[in-house]
């Protein structure tokens, strides 16, 4: 449970840096992140693992490049699911979602490293 709670706050923080930073996207409410976090998580946790498997080649042969887009398509559909909650995100492109999924990228693999000890449940 502590495990899953950690990876929801690193996930919120990473959506929320990606918000700040990244101009195209458009949150309405801060109070959305803690939902979209979830939901991300989620997307991650299910789609990530059959989305690699099904592009694995394409994944070898840029490199693992590919990955990148891969996680683009999941911060766009975790926008969409999202607003089909009710949670007003925008974006105001394929760039912004790009750039938005690589800065999640980094501060949740930043923060994965500074906090691995207590993901692994030491």
């Amino acid at each position: 449970m502590t495990r899953f709670l950690l990876r929801w706050i690193i996930n919120a923080i990473a959506i929320f840096l990606a918000i700040k930073f990244v101009p195209g996207i458009h949150l309405e409410s801060l109070f959305s992140i803690i939902w979209l976090a979830l939901i991300f998580g989620l997307a991650n946790a299910f789609l990530r693992p059959l989305l690699k498997l099904l592009t694995c080649p394409l994944i070898i042969l840029t490199l693992g490049l590919f990955t990148l887009l891969i996680n683009a398509f999941l911060f766009w559909l975790t926008g969409q699911i999202g607003q089909a909650f009710g949670i007003a995100i925008t974006f105001d492109g394929f760039w912004p979602i790009f750039l938005g999924a690589l800065v999640i990228s980094i501060v949740s693999i930043v923060l994965s490293l500074i906090l691995k000890d207590e993901l692994k449940g030491r």
